[in-house]
């Protein structure tokens, strides 16, 4: 699924799928719980993920028993605060553990935005994981109720209409900082015109708890 920045995307839910990161889908736990020390596990996991795909040799510390768990996450790289990868998963259907080291892999050789990143680039490229809640449904009447009850910098949003479907990222509420502009580039996104809203369409939210090497 690809994202904004001049791209339209293609949108699915429980395969792979890009961030929505402008600029330029864990263990489902309860909102704002999960222990810091997660993210020192899961980084060097998706670090590691991406030097063997690149044919250097790096180790990393899979004995975590939490990593069995279904979960699901993203992995976004980024490269001097400039976006270079973002694939995840929003529905936790495999191990938490296989989830980021796919999601690791394709982000940094198979987001279709990027060239396949190089071995030259991993010392300038800046991991980031967000560990991802359960999408819960949305009861919305009208666009109207939908912009009332989506919380600014809280909820990432899935948009769903028909075969049309989209996802932004907690993280880009940073760009977008007003629900309705939020709401008119995650239709954009899915394909749709900016002020589109009929009757059918869905939405639903999740939170994420997020880790970057630049903060560990």
């Amino acid at each position: 699924m690809q994202t904004e920045q001049g791209r339209t995307p293609d949108t699915l839910l429980a395969e792979p799928a890009d961030c929505g990161r402008e600029c330029q889908a864990a263990i489902p736990a309860p909102e704002g719980c999960a222990p810091p020390s997660h993210g020192r596990i899961l980084l060097p996991i998706a670090r590691a993920a991406i030097s063997r795909a690149l044919d250097v040799p790096r180790a990393a510390d899979e004995t975590a028993p939490w990593l069995v768990e279904h979960g699901a996450c993203f992995v976004t790289l980024t490269q001097r605060g400039e976006l270079r990868g973002c694939i995840g998963t929003l529905q936790a259907h495999r191990p938490l553990l296989a989830d980021v080291k796919s999601n690791a892999v394709s982000a940094a050789l198979r987001d279709p935005r990027f060239m396949p990143l190089s071995v030259e680039e991993l010392d300038i490229t800046t991991v980031e994981i967000s560990l991802l809640s359960p999408t819960t449904a949305m009861d919305v009447r009208g666009e109207a109720d939908a912009l009332a009850q989506i919380r600014p910098n809280v909820d990432g949003i899935v948009f769903e209409y028909g075969h049309y479907r989209s996802t932004f990222l907690p993280q880009v509420w940073e760009q977008l900082p007003q629900p309705r502009q939020f709401m008119a580039h995650l239709r954009r996104k899915a394909g749709l015109p900016d002020d589109f809203w009929e009757e059918g369409v869905k939405l639903s939210r999740y939170t994420v708890e997020k880790w970057s090497e630049k903060t560990t």
